[in-house]
């Protein structure tokens, strides 16, 4: 029978419906495939990092879960990091030996077995009673470096008696009023193992955190954060200043203070790199805060290959947003970063197995990362460049 003009307009809208807006049983992207939930019983049983977040969505309460997972506003640039590696077509090289694979990297003061980093996040206690204390032993167990955040539940030396890795600290507000309080607290810390300071830079307030504002998430009354207790006072979670009005003159105040190596955190632009690498900091760290600041900034791994390019060998570069495979760290070192770095993931390792979880996250990290190396023809970190890629 044919179709009349009514008709047709109305089929052609329900299928334009049906093709931008998600079915609401759908998975939001980047979880778990949709599988029967038995099909993940356990943390033994879990083979990417996309299974530990759905355990841990499952253990968490839903507004904790909700404040880990969610980004900025209309959460644009949390998909962006992702589709951005998606995009991102290997090169393999064939008949090459690779049956010793070679992971090693050295970093300032330190030898990584793995180019991988723990990056700084926020309220461990959250996810896990012991809180960062738990993270650190995860880390111990993985061999991998934890950069304990300024938010931290727990105190830096507590931290370090539970990992023989190396821990750097993570510190966002730098400014002249506390400049007594930060001494003490760089004193503090070297005095505790510290290898490296971390200045996020991209923080003078936080972004438009709908997502957690709908699940209305707010802070325990009894959270305490030893290095930012000013911090905790406010339960909002939008709009609250992080790292304030901090400038290249604090910057460069810090350095006077310490000769631990210093990396910003935060840097997107070729500009910001080049001003970091003229004031003398020992690397950066490209990052859009996992789009949890300000959306619609680009994905890292888009940026990367320009701020490589403006920088050189000037700064130690390293990078997070997005990083969910072994593939993408073969990527990201491909396009120039020495190490990545992530963060939810392994909060979703700490809330659904504790130490035991982190060190799963890591472990699927490097096996598929050794894998990658290998089915692409590269024997160790040295061989991975641009010819890897498409």
């Amino acid at each position: 029978m044919p179709l009349s003009r009514r008709t047709m307009i109305a089929s052609a809208g329900a299928l334009l419906g049906s093709t931008f807006l998600p079915a609401a049983s759908a998975r939001p992207p980047n979880r778990a495939p949709s599988v029967p939930p038995d099909s993940i019983p356990s943390l033994a049983d879990a083979v990417s990092l996309s299974d530990i977040e759905w355990l841990a969505r499952q253990k968490l309460p839903h507004a904790t879960y909700e404040y880990i997972a969610g980004g900025a506003a209309d959460e644009i640039t949390v998909r962006w990091n992702r589709e951005s590696f998606d995009n991102i077509r290997i090169r393999p090289r064939v008949l090459v030996d690779v049956e010793k694979i070679d992971t090693k990297l050295k970093l300032p003061g330190q030898e990584l077995s793995f180019p991988l980093l723990l990056a700084p996040t926020a309220f461990h206690r959250l996810v896990h009673p012991e809180g960062e204390v738990e993270t650190a032993r995860g880390a111990g167990r993985a061999e991998t470096p934890f950069i304990v955040s300024s938010l931290s539940t727990r105190r830096f030396e507590d931290i370090a008696r539970e990992t023989t890795q190396p821990l750097w600290f993570q510190l966002f507000d730098i400014r002249q009023q506390r400049r007594e309080f930060i001494t003490s607290v760089v004193h503090e810390v070297k005095a505790a193992r510290c290898k490296a300071l971390v200045v996020t830079v991209d923080a003078p307030v936080t972004g438009a955190r709908n997502r957690s504002e709908r699940a209305r998430f707010h802070l325990p009354e009894d959270f305490e954060t030893p290095y930012y207790p000013d911090r905790v006072k406010r339960r909002q979670v939008g709009g609250l200043p992080v790292s304030g009005s901090s400038t290249w003159d604090d910057v460069r105040w810090l350095q006077s203070i310490t000769d631990l190596p210093i990396f910003l955190k935060g840097i997107l632009t070729r500009e910001d790199a080049g001003l970091a690498a003229k004031a003398g900091v020992h690397g950066i760290i490209v990052s859009n805060h996992g789009g949890r600041e300000l959306d619609t900034v680009p994905a890292t791994i888009s940026v990367l290959p320009e701020i490589v390019q403006a920088t050189g060998d000037r700064l130690i570069i390293l990078m997070d947003g997005g990083v969910r495979r072994g593939t993408d760290i073969l990527k990201a070192l491909a396009l120039g970063a020495k190490a990545v770095l992530i963060g939810r993931p392994y909060l979703y390792g700490l809330g659904s197995g504790g130490a035991g979880g982190v060190a799963r996250v890591v472990a699927i990290l490097r096996k598929e990362f050794e894998m990658a190396m290998a089915l692409s023809g590269r024997r160790n970190l040295s061989e991975i460049d641009r010819s890897v890629l498409f």
